[in-house]
Protein backbone atom coordinates (compact mmCIF):
# COMPACT_ATOMS: atom_id res chain seq x y z
CA UNK A 1 0.00 0.00 0.00
CA UNK A 2 1.28 3.55 -0.87
CA UNK A 3 0.84 6.47 1.21
CA UNK A 4 0.87 10.14 0.05
CA UNK A 5 3.02 12.10 1.93
CA UNK A 6 0.71 14.54 2.72
CA UNK A 7 -0.50 12.15 5.05
CA UNK A 8 2.96 12.12 7.27
CA UNK A 9 4.27 14.43 9.89
CA UNK A 10 6.91 16.46 8.63
CA UNK A 11 9.64 14.26 10.12
CA UNK A 12 8.70 11.16 8.36
CA UNK A 13 10.69 9.68 5.55
CA UNK A 14 9.20 10.51 2.36
CA UNK A 15 7.03 8.54 0.17
CA UNK A 16 8.06 6.52 -2.56
CA UNK A 17 6.00 8.66 -4.57
CA UNK A 18 7.98 11.99 -4.15
CA UNK A 19 11.67 12.59 -2.45
CA UNK A 20 12.82 14.32 0.26
CA UNK A 21 13.83 17.30 -1.66
CA UNK A 22 10.40 17.57 -3.83
CA UNK A 23 8.18 16.77 -0.45
CA UNK A 24 10.18 19.80 1.04
CA UNK A 25 9.91 22.30 -2.38
CA UNK A 26 6.40 21.76 -2.28
CA UNK A 27 6.00 22.51 1.69
CA UNK A 28 8.10 25.94 1.13
CA UNK A 29 6.33 26.60 -1.92
CA UNK A 30 3.35 27.21 1.02
CA UNK A 31 4.68 28.64 3.24
CA UNK A 32 3.05 31.65 5.23
CA UNK A 33 4.44 33.57 8.00
CA UNK A 34 4.33 33.39 11.31
CA UNK A 35 3.44 36.49 13.78
CA UNK A 36 2.79 36.80 17.50
CA UNK A 37 1.10 39.05 19.71
CA UNK A 38 -0.01 39.89 23.31
CA UNK A 39 -3.29 41.45 24.88
CA UNK A 40 -2.69 43.61 28.27
CA UNK A 41 -5.13 45.49 30.00
CA UNK A 42 -5.59 47.36 33.08
CA UNK A 43 -7.56 46.78 35.53
CA UNK A 44 -10.15 49.16 34.38
CA UNK A 45 -10.48 46.58 30.73
CA UNK A 46 -8.69 49.33 28.96
CA UNK A 47 -6.20 47.53 26.12
CA UNK A 48 -1.98 48.56 26.57
CA UNK A 49 -1.10 49.71 22.81
CA UNK A 50 2.08 50.88 21.39
CA UNK A 51 2.94 53.75 19.23
CA UNK A 52 5.63 52.75 16.89
CA UNK A 53 7.91 55.55 14.43
CA UNK A 54 7.61 53.20 11.34
CA UNK A 55 3.85 53.00 11.23
CA UNK A 56 0.73 55.53 11.54
CA UNK A 57 -1.46 52.82 13.57
CA UNK A 58 -1.08 51.26 17.13
CA UNK A 59 -0.02 48.15 17.69
CA UNK A 60 -0.12 45.37 20.80
CA UNK A 61 2.76 44.39 21.55
CA UNK A 62 4.51 41.35 19.81
CA UNK A 63 6.18 40.80 16.09
CA UNK A 64 7.49 38.27 13.92
CA UNK A 65 8.30 34.49 14.96
CA UNK A 66 11.99 34.23 14.76
CA UNK A 67 13.10 30.70 12.86
CA UNK A 68 13.01 27.64 15.14
CA UNK A 69 11.24 29.75 17.42
CA UNK A 70 7.61 28.91 19.05
CA UNK A 71 4.90 31.53 18.99
CA UNK A 72 4.64 31.29 22.94
CA UNK A 73 8.51 32.08 23.61
CA UNK A 74 8.28 34.80 20.51
CA UNK A 75 5.76 36.38 22.59
CA UNK A 76 7.68 36.21 25.32
CA UNK A 77 10.54 37.72 24.03
CA UNK A 78 8.88 40.56 22.35
CA UNK A 79 7.09 41.85 25.43
CA UNK A 80 10.93 41.78 26.79
CA UNK A 81 12.17 43.35 24.21
CA UNK A 82 9.43 45.80 23.76
CA UNK A 83 8.13 46.66 27.16
CA UNK A 84 11.09 45.52 28.77
CA UNK A 85 9.04 43.12 31.25
CA UNK A 86 9.61 39.61 31.94
CA UNK A 87 6.00 38.00 31.23
CA UNK A 88 5.16 34.18 31.90
CA UNK A 89 2.73 34.10 28.94
CA UNK A 90 0.54 30.56 28.49
CA UNK A 91 -2.30 30.94 27.26
CA UNK A 92 -3.53 31.29 23.92
CA UNK A 93 -6.67 33.64 23.18
CA UNK A 94 -6.85 33.44 19.53
CA UNK A 95 -5.38 32.17 16.20
CA UNK A 96 -5.80 33.88 12.98
CA UNK A 97 -5.25 33.68 9.62
CA UNK A 98 -4.16 36.99 7.37
CA UNK A 99 -4.99 36.81 3.68
CA UNK A 100 -2.86 38.95 1.36
CA UNK A 101 -5.53 40.65 0.11
CA UNK A 102 -6.67 42.01 3.57
CA UNK A 103 -3.34 43.31 4.34
CA UNK A 104 -2.70 45.04 1.01
CA UNK A 105 1.40 44.93 1.09
CA UNK A 106 3.61 46.09 -1.67
CA UNK A 107 4.39 43.48 -4.35
CA UNK A 108 7.73 43.87 -4.17
CA UNK A 109 7.40 42.18 -0.23
CA UNK A 110 6.01 39.17 -1.47
CA UNK A 111 3.55 38.71 1.62
CA UNK A 112 2.38 34.90 1.39
CA UNK A 113 -0.37 35.11 3.81
CA UNK A 114 0.33 34.85 8.32
CA UNK A 115 -1.07 32.89 10.84
CA UNK A 116 -0.76 35.19 13.70
CA UNK A 117 -1.01 33.80 17.75
CA UNK A 118 -3.12 36.29 20.32
CA UNK A 119 -1.52 35.53 23.91
CA UNK A 120 -3.17 36.56 26.77
CA UNK A 121 -1.08 39.03 29.02
CA UNK A 122 -3.09 39.31 31.97
CA UNK A 123 -4.69 42.44 33.60
CA UNK A 124 -1.76 44.60 34.85
CA UNK A 125 -2.06 46.93 37.66
CA UNK A 126 -0.07 50.15 38.57
CA UNK A 127 3.17 48.24 39.68
CA UNK A 128 3.60 45.91 36.53
CA UNK A 129 3.04 49.14 34.37
CA UNK A 130 5.80 51.18 36.59
CA UNK A 131 8.12 48.22 35.53
CA UNK A 132 7.81 49.12 31.46
CA UNK A 133 10.79 50.18 29.90
CA UNK A 134 10.63 50.98 26.21
CA UNK A 135 12.33 49.70 23.39
CA UNK A 136 13.74 53.05 22.28
CA UNK A 137 14.78 52.66 19.14
CA UNK A 138 11.52 51.10 18.13
CA UNK A 139 8.58 51.73 20.71
CA UNK A 140 7.73 55.24 21.06
CA UNK A 141 4.97 55.43 23.51
CA UNK A 142 2.42 52.77 25.46
CA UNK A 143 -1.15 53.94 26.20
CA UNK A 144 -4.42 51.97 27.76
CA UNK A 145 -7.30 52.91 25.44
CA UNK A 146 -10.92 52.20 25.82
CA UNK A 147 -11.70 48.83 23.72
CA UNK A 148 -14.38 51.17 21.42
CA UNK A 149 -11.28 53.15 20.26
CA UNK A 150 -9.23 50.14 18.86
CA UNK A 151 -10.80 50.90 15.57
CA UNK A 152 -10.09 54.22 15.25
CA UNK A 153 -6.03 53.80 16.25
CA UNK A 154 -5.18 50.49 15.01
CA UNK A 155 -5.50 49.16 11.32
CA UNK A 156 -8.51 47.59 10.92
CA UNK A 157 -7.57 43.79 10.71
CA UNK A 158 -5.79 44.54 14.05
CA UNK A 159 -8.58 46.26 15.21
CA UNK A 160 -10.79 42.88 14.55
CA UNK A 161 -8.56 40.53 16.25
CA UNK A 162 -7.72 42.54 19.31
CA UNK A 163 -11.20 42.91 20.10
CA UNK A 164 -12.26 39.17 18.94
CA UNK A 165 -9.03 38.08 21.55
CA UNK A 166 -10.82 40.31 24.00
CA UNK A 167 -14.32 38.71 23.69
CA UNK A 168 -12.84 35.40 23.53
CA UNK A 169 -10.47 36.17 27.23
CA UNK A 170 -13.94 37.25 28.45
CA UNK A 171 -16.21 34.70 27.28
CA UNK A 172 -13.64 31.82 28.13
CA UNK A 173 -14.30 29.38 26.05
CA UNK A 174 -10.66 28.92 24.72
CA UNK A 175 -9.06 29.78 21.99
CA UNK A 176 -10.63 31.33 18.86
CA UNK A 177 -10.41 30.87 15.37
CA UNK A 178 -10.39 34.09 13.20
CA UNK A 179 -9.85 34.61 9.54
CA UNK A 180 -8.80 38.22 8.64
CA UNK A 181 -9.85 39.20 12.29
CA UNK A 182 -13.38 37.51 12.19
CA UNK A 183 -14.07 34.51 14.61
CA UNK A 184 -14.72 31.49 12.28
CA UNK A 185 -17.46 30.40 14.40
CA UNK A 186 -18.72 33.43 16.30
CA UNK A 187 -20.17 33.12 19.74
CA UNK A 188 -23.09 35.59 21.10
CA UNK A 189 -20.67 38.54 21.99
CA UNK A 190 -18.97 38.36 18.64
CA UNK A 191 -22.68 38.22 17.01
CA UNK A 192 -23.96 41.19 19.43
CA UNK A 193 -20.76 42.96 18.80
CA UNK A 194 -19.96 43.44 22.58
CA UNK A 195 -17.23 46.55 23.01
CA UNK A 196 -17.57 48.11 19.82
CA UNK A 197 -19.01 50.83 21.17
CA UNK A 198 -18.06 52.28 24.71
CA UNK A 199 -18.93 50.79 28.01
CA UNK A 200 -21.30 52.12 30.04
CA UNK A 201 -18.75 54.58 32.67
CA UNK A 202 -19.73 54.97 36.12
CA UNK A 203 -16.96 55.86 38.68
CA UNK A 204 -18.99 56.43 41.05
CA UNK A 205 -18.53 55.43 44.86
CA UNK A 206 -20.06 52.28 46.21
CA UNK A 207 -21.61 52.86 49.55
CA UNK A 208 -22.80 49.20 50.85
CA UNK A 209 -25.50 50.66 53.20
CA UNK A 210 -29.16 52.19 53.19
CA UNK A 211 -29.53 55.49 50.49
CA UNK A 212 -29.25 58.37 52.87
CA UNK A 213 -32.27 60.27 53.40
CA UNK A 214 -33.34 63.17 50.94
CA UNK A 215 -31.15 61.45 48.33
CA UNK A 216 -33.42 60.85 45.04
CA UNK A 217 -32.55 57.04 43.70
CA UNK A 218 -32.88 57.63 39.91
CA UNK A 219 -31.91 54.00 39.14
CA UNK A 220 -32.47 50.45 39.97
CA UNK A 221 -30.60 47.60 38.53
CA UNK A 222 -30.60 44.35 39.95
CA UNK A 223 -28.01 40.90 39.84
CA UNK A 224 -30.23 38.28 39.11
CA UNK A 225 -28.71 34.57 40.11
CA UNK A 226 -29.82 31.68 37.78
CA UNK A 227 -28.82 28.45 40.06
CA UNK A 228 -25.64 27.73 38.52
CA UNK A 229 -24.35 31.17 39.91
CA UNK A 230 -24.67 32.84 36.79
CA UNK A 231 -26.44 36.45 36.50
CA UNK A 232 -28.66 37.77 33.98
CA UNK A 233 -27.20 40.41 31.47
CA UNK A 234 -29.03 42.37 28.99
CA UNK A 235 -26.78 43.09 25.32
CA UNK A 236 -28.81 46.21 23.26
CA UNK A 237 -28.48 44.70 19.64
CA UNK A 238 -27.48 47.87 17.57
CA UNK A 239 -24.60 48.85 20.17
CA UNK A 240 -23.61 45.41 22.10
CA UNK A 241 -23.58 47.82 25.47
CA UNK A 242 -24.60 45.66 28.51
CA UNK A 243 -26.85 46.42 31.18
CA UNK A 244 -28.31 44.86 34.35
CA UNK A 245 -31.74 44.05 34.82
CA UNK A 246 -33.66 47.61 35.77
CA UNK A 247 -34.35 50.87 35.04
CA UNK A 248 -35.51 54.42 36.18
CA UNK A 249 -38.22 54.55 38.94
CA UNK A 250 -41.59 55.63 37.93
CA UNK A 251 -44.81 57.05 39.68
CA UNK A 252 -46.26 53.86 39.68
CA UNK A 253 -43.66 52.13 41.40
CA UNK A 254 -44.87 53.57 45.16
CA UNK A 255 -41.46 54.83 45.74
CA UNK A 256 -39.81 51.64 45.52
CA UNK A 257 -36.63 50.96 43.79
CA UNK A 258 -37.51 47.05 44.46
CA UNK A 259 -40.65 47.56 42.56
CA UNK A 260 -38.61 49.03 39.82
CA UNK A 261 -36.49 46.56 39.31
CA UNK A 262 -39.25 43.50 39.25
CA UNK A 263 -40.73 45.62 36.83
CA UNK A 264 -38.16 46.71 34.56
CA UNK A 265 -36.81 43.21 34.41
CA UNK A 266 -40.31 41.85 33.71
CA UNK A 267 -40.44 44.43 30.92
CA UNK A 268 -37.06 45.00 29.47
CA UNK A 269 -36.12 40.84 29.66
CA UNK A 270 -39.53 38.94 30.79
CA UNK A 271 -37.68 38.09 33.55
CA UNK A 272 -39.58 36.99 36.93
CA UNK A 273 -37.52 37.37 40.16
CA UNK A 274 -37.98 36.66 43.58
CA UNK A 275 -36.01 36.82 47.05
CA UNK A 276 -34.69 40.46 46.59
CA UNK A 277 -31.90 41.59 48.71
CA UNK A 278 -30.56 45.13 48.99
CA UNK A 279 -26.83 45.62 48.13
CA UNK A 280 -26.10 49.27 48.11
CA UNK A 281 -26.00 52.66 46.53
CA UNK A 282 -23.62 54.24 43.91
CA UNK A 283 -23.60 58.40 44.70
CA UNK A 284 -23.20 60.42 41.62
CA UNK A 285 -21.43 63.34 42.26
CA UNK A 286 -22.19 64.68 39.48
CA UNK A 287 -26.13 65.16 40.01
CA UNK A 288 -27.10 64.46 43.33
CA UNK A 289 -28.94 61.27 43.36
CA UNK A 290 -28.16 57.54 44.21
CA UNK A 291 -28.20 54.10 41.85
CA UNK A 292 -28.88 51.49 43.53
CA UNK A 293 -28.19 47.83 43.69
CA UNK A 294 -30.39 44.92 44.19
CA UNK A 295 -29.34 40.73 44.50
CA UNK A 296 -32.46 38.66 43.44
CA UNK A 297 -33.01 35.20 42.28
CA UNK A 298 -34.02 34.40 38.62
CA UNK A 299 -36.85 32.13 38.81
CA UNK A 300 -38.16 32.12 34.81
CA UNK A 301 -37.56 34.05 31.52
CA UNK A 302 -40.17 34.60 28.66
CA UNK A 303 -39.61 34.86 25.08
CA UNK A 304 -37.38 37.63 24.02
CA UNK A 305 -39.86 40.77 24.88
CA UNK A 306 -39.84 44.43 23.09
CA UNK A 307 -38.43 47.08 25.49
CA UNK A 308 -40.97 49.87 25.68
CA UNK A 309 -38.65 52.29 26.41
CA UNK A 310 -36.55 51.45 23.39
CA UNK A 311 -38.27 49.52 21.05
CA UNK A 312 -36.15 46.75 20.39
CA UNK A 313 -35.51 43.36 21.98
CA UNK A 314 -32.16 42.67 24.35
CA UNK A 315 -30.04 39.95 23.90
CA UNK A 316 -30.57 38.07 27.36
CA UNK A 317 -27.33 36.40 28.65
CA UNK A 318 -26.31 34.23 31.56
CA UNK A 319 -22.68 35.11 32.93
CA UNK A 320 -20.41 35.21 35.59
CA UNK A 321 -20.17 38.09 37.85
CA UNK A 322 -16.61 38.36 37.01
CA UNK A 323 -17.68 38.47 33.05
CA UNK A 324 -20.19 40.99 33.78
CA UNK A 325 -17.71 43.50 35.02
CA UNK A 326 -15.65 43.37 32.72
CA UNK A 327 -18.44 44.87 30.10
CA UNK A 328 -18.55 47.75 32.32
CA UNK A 329 -16.01 50.88 32.84
CA UNK A 330 -16.68 50.60 36.87
CA UNK A 331 -13.18 51.73 37.91
CA UNK A 332 -12.03 51.30 41.44
CA UNK A 333 -16.03 50.42 43.22
CA UNK A 334 -16.51 47.93 41.13
CA UNK A 335 -14.29 45.90 43.31
CA UNK A 336 -16.58 46.84 46.24
CA UNK A 337 -19.87 46.11 44.15
CA UNK A 338 -18.64 42.57 43.44
CA UNK A 339 -17.63 41.37 46.97
CA UNK A 340 -21.20 42.60 47.90
CA UNK A 341 -22.60 41.07 45.25
CA UNK A 342 -20.69 37.57 46.69
CA UNK A 343 -21.82 38.26 50.15
CA UNK A 344 -25.62 38.13 48.52
CA UNK A 345 -25.36 35.46 46.82
CA UNK A 346 -24.17 33.12 49.17
CA UNK A 347 -26.76 34.26 51.76
CA UNK A 348 -29.13 33.16 48.50
CA UNK A 349 -27.28 29.49 48.75
CA UNK A 350 -26.30 30.02 45.18
CA UNK A 351 -23.04 28.53 44.71
CA UNK A 352 -20.39 30.42 43.23
CA UNK A 353 -20.47 30.26 39.20
CA UNK A 354 -16.97 28.75 37.66
CA UNK A 355 -16.05 30.99 34.44
CA UNK A 356 -17.68 29.55 31.33
CA UNK A 357 -18.65 30.76 28.23
CA UNK A 358 -21.48 33.22 28.25
CA UNK A 359 -25.00 31.71 27.24
CA UNK A 360 -27.41 33.09 25.30
CA UNK A 361 -31.42 32.44 26.45
CA UNK A 362 -32.97 32.69 23.16
CA UNK A 363 -36.26 31.96 23.98
CA UNK A 364 -38.48 30.99 27.67
CA UNK A 365 -36.52 29.04 30.51
CA UNK A 366 -37.51 28.24 33.89
CA UNK A 367 -35.71 27.09 36.82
Amino acid sequence: MTTNAADQSPAQPSTSKMTDEQYGALRASAAVWAGTSVLITDERGRVLVQEVGYRPFRLLPGGAVDEGESARRAAVREVQEELGVALDVRRGLAVDWVSAAAVGAPAEMRFPGEILHVFDGGIWGEERFAAIRLAADEIQAVECVEPADLPALMSPGDARRALAALRARIDGAGVVLLEDGVPVTPGVLDRVGVLRTARARHHFPFHPRPVPGGLVVRQAWCWAFAPDGRVLVLLEPDTGAACLPGGTPEGRDGGDPATTLVREAREEAAAELADVVYLGHLSDPEEPCARVRYAATLRRVGAPPVDPATGRAYVRVLATPEQVVELFDWGPAAAGQLQAVHRARASLRIPRAARRPVTELSGPCAW
